[in-house]
Formats: C-alpha cells, sequence, structure tokens
C-alpha cells in the first residue's frame, strides 16, 4: 500500500488542465466581482446595513464601510492576475485572502459556492497552476513546465467530487425524495417561464427533479472519471447546470461549476482549449509550448501534500459533525453550513424580540426593521445562530441607552419544507444569558415531525 502511494505521488501528467482550470477559475471570478460591483450589491449588502451577522470565531472580522469597494477591487485584480498566471503565488494568496474575508463579513449572506470559491483558491495556493501557458511561465521560462505532478490536477477533482457526491447523499431524505420538498414549493412559482411554465405545475415535474438531482450528484463525479462516459456526463453537467440557472437565481455558480468540470478531461482537449485562447489573444502558441517542452515540475520542500491530506480529511469529516447533535438537522441548522448542503429546504419565520427589566417588569417590544434589513431579518427569524446573535446585539444596544436589568425574550414560529408553522424558541428562555458554542442549543423547540435520511 505504501508502495503504490508512493508510486502515485511520483507521477508526472500534462500541465495543460492544470492551467486551463487557473484560467477560467480567475476569469469566472474576475467577472463575478464586477457583476456583484455593477448589481449594486456591494452597497446594498456591506455598507448600508446597520448590524452584520459574524460566524461564530470570527467575531474580528469586520466590514470596513467604503474601504469595502477596495477590498473588491484588490480581489478582481487579484482575480484577474490569476487568470494571467501574472505573479501567481502571490495573487492567489490575495484573492483567497480577499474573497474570503468577504465572505466571513457577514453570514447573511452566506451560499455554498461562497465557500466553494475558498476552498479551491485555498487548494490553488499549493498548486504549481502557473507552469504552463502562464506570463510567469512566458517571462521566465525556468518557471516553464510542461509536466506536473499527476496529485495536482487530481486535487482538483477530488474537491468537485466530493461538492457533488456529498450534496447527493444530502438530498437522500424523506422530504426530498418522498414529498419532493422543497421542489415542489418553488417550482410552481416559475409559471411565466416560457416552455416550462406549465410543466412546472405538475407534480410529477416535481418528483422526476427531486429523484434526477440526487441521483446525477451522486454518480456525476464517476461518470466523469470514466472516460466512455465523460462527454455524456458532461452533457448532463451542462443540462443540469443551465436548467439550475434558469430556475433559480443563484448567480455565476452553474457557470463556474460547467467550466470547472472541463479539468476530467484529458490533456489533449485542453491544448485544443490552450490553442484556441492563443488564437483569440494572439498569442505565439508554439513559443508557450517550447518554453515548457518536456521539463516536469518538482516541488523543493513538499509541504503541500501534508497541508492538503489536513485539508481533505477536513473536508470528508466535517459535513458529519452533525451526527454529534441529537435534533433534527434541518429545523435547528447544527451542522448545516459547510457540508455541501444546496437547496434542501425552505424555511419562512417570525420572531419578535421582548426587551424587559428583570427587576421592575417593564418590558416593550423591538421593530426589526430599526436595526436589519429586509433580507437580513428573513434570514434572521428562521436560523438560532442568528437569533442569539441579534438578541445579544439588541441586549447590548439598550444596555448602552441606560436600560437596567435587561433580559432578551424571544417568540419565534418557524415552517419548514411546507408544514405549518410551529414554535421555534422557547419564550421563557433569558437569550441574554446563552452564549454561541459548539455545544447544542437546549433553547430551542422541539421538532414536531420526523425528517429521515441523512
Amino acid at each position: 500500500m505504501f508502495t503504490a502511494f508512493q508510486t502515485y505521488f511520483r507521477k508526472h501528467t500534462q500541465a495543460a488542465p492544470l492551467a486551463v482550470f487557473r484560467v477560467l477559475f480567475g476569469f469566472m471570478m474576475a467577472l463575478s466581482i464586477v457583476r456583484f460591483w455593477m448589481n449594486g450589491w456591494i452597497e446594498k449588502l456591506y455598507i448600508q446595513p446597520k448590524f452584520f451577522f459574524s460566524y461564530y470565531g470570527f467575531d474580528w472580522i469586520k466590514p470596513i464601510g467604503d474601504y469595502t469597494y477596495l477590498l473588491f477591487l484588490i480581489c478582481g485584480v487579484a482575480a484577474l492576475f490569476v487568470a494571467l498566471g501574472y505573479k501567481y503565488r502571490i495573487a492567489i494568496i490575495v484573492f483567497f485572502l480577499s474573497f474570503t474575508y468577504i465572505e466571513l463579513m457577514d453570514k447573511t449572506t452566506y451560499l455554498n459556492h461562497y465557500y466553494f470559491i475558498s476552498c479551491v483558491a485555498f487548494l490553488m495556493i499549493f498548486l504549481p497552476a502557473n507552469a504552463y501557458f502562464s506570463v510567469d511561465a512566458y517571462r521566465n521560462p525556468e518557471k516553464a513546465f510542461q509536466l506536473v505532478p499527476k496529485w495536482t490536477v487530481d486535487s482538483i477533482k477530488l474537491m468537485l467530487g466530493t461538492v457533488y457526491f456529498y450534496a447527493g447523499l444530502a438530498k437522500l431524505n424523506s422530504d426530498w425524495l418522498f414529498n419532493a420538498m422543497p421542489l415542489k414549493i418553488w417550482l410552481p412559482s416559475k409559471y411565466d417561464l416560457p416552455f416550462l411554465g406549465d410543466l412546472m405545475q405538475q407534480q410529477w415535474v416535481h418528483y422526476a427533479f427531486s429523484w434526477s438531482g440526487a441521483l446525477y450528484d451522486l454518480a456525476i463525479p464517476f461518470l466523469l472519471l470514466y472516460r466512455p462516459t465523460r462527454w455524456f456526463a458532461f452533457a448532463l453537467v451542462v443540462i443540469f447546470h443551465v436548467m439550475t440557472r434558469v430556475l433559480f437565481p443563484i448567480g455565476m455558480f452553474p457557470y463556474i461549476m460547467i467550466v470547472s468540470t472541463l479539468i476530467f478531461f484529458d490533456a489533449g482537449f485542453h491544448q485544443k482549449i490552450i490553442r484556441f485562447i492563443s488564437n483569440l489573444l494572439r498569442i505565439d502558441y508554439s513559443k508557450m509550448v517550447a518554453l515548457s517542452q518536456t521539463k516536469k515540475y518538482r516541488f523543493k520542500r513538499n509541504i503541500a501534500l501534508p497541508i492538503l491530506a489536513v485539508f481533505f480529511v477536513i473536508q470528508l469529516l466535517f459535513p458529519w459533525r452533525y451526527l454529534a447533535y441529537p435534533n433534527e438537522l434541518f429545523w435547528t441548522e447544527e451542522g448545516y453550513r459547510f457540508s455541501w448542503r444546496v437547496m434542501l429546504m425552505e424555511k419562512a419565520g417570525y420572531a419578535q424580540f421582548k426587551i424587559k427589566n428583570t427587576e421592575t417588569g417593564e418590558q416593550f417590544l423591538v421593530d426589526n426593521t430599526d436595526f436589519l434589513s429586509p433580507f437580513q431579518e428573513k434570514q434572521m427569524s428562521t436560523q438560532p445562530d442568528f437569533i442569539l446573535q441579534y438578541a445579544h446585539f439588541l441586549g447590548n444596544h439598550f444596555k448602552a441607552q441606560g436600560h437596567q436589568n435587561v433580559a432578551v425574550y424571544a417568540e419565534s414560529y418557524v415552517a419548514l419544507n411546507g408544514r405549518l408553522s410551529q414554535p421555534y424558541v422557547n419564550p421563557n428562555t433569558d437569550l441574554m444569558k446563552k452564549r454561541e458554542s459548539f455545544r447544542r442549543k437546549d433553547w430551542i423547540l422541539p421538532f414536531n415531525d420526523t425528517i429521515k435520511g441523512f
């Protein structure tokens, strides 16, 4: 076994797939930053709100006001440099740090694909993605290599495979498979789509989408790895993500996943892509190839392998942390984030907060619109860590205004995947006495139903 590992990690492969992945990833990220800026979302999401929800353990990461525009500019320029392969190592580190900082400023905006981008960017820090077809290789032929360690390409395949497979496992639950939830709620709202609107009203379509979605996620990594089914699998990738983009407003993610899966194709296919890009940009392709002819990239001090081994162990184990909590995952969301659970539930809620003087009994209700944007209030009303953090903010806010003996109570109701709403937070719990931690949140009321599965 050990000998087999040694043999594998000594293998080299063509650098073209890694180079194409770098170019497309960097370009898509730069385009995403421009799109985010042009839509006015920097102002709306990171400057206008009066209060921001931080991630547990990352309270020190704060929004930076108007300097957020500079942060996005740095992130976008770094992404462009990554695509060009110019000062690559610095560029990918800057991109990872700036993008992840943006992601951590407010968990209201959490999306699986933001987490995916941070993971891929971190992974790319340790890969020689600039060894071929890059400005760095062109300017310094000593840094040009045609061959790279095989594991550097396979690591990206493993990252993509993990995302898909875990997303598929998460769909193996009774709500998704046997109740077609939440697609049964979402799809009928697409009645105005040309050609598809009437179809989206059919119940059999909801079940067909649910089952095919689960099978797709579970099977697609293996279909992409197996050469005879690769083109068929890629066609499925395109159809699946185009349909996802048509039906749901999830931005650039479908396109990012489409171009990312090209990494599964062999080097000859990527050479054709590089030749196409070269002709488009009038780059001397033959000179670029000659610079790296037959040269093998070798790590001088291979610290990358142990770091990435730990990274992938975390990726494989972290999604299972929900098993440490006894309550229903979709209800409490303890262990839900960062586990590749994509579009699995529809929650609607209401949360009313009461500030009470524990000595005099005087109390009053809070108007959430005084502190939160409509989007923040929607997210807060169904997620317990949001509720707790907001309760502490309210308590500290009113203490600073001179209120004494402050206790904060919440009256909350949540509806999950089409069920009737039910009480969510124990209304008799003073949330000021509760602290965020990895421990179970015992102030969340029990879920009155059962969802079986992963």
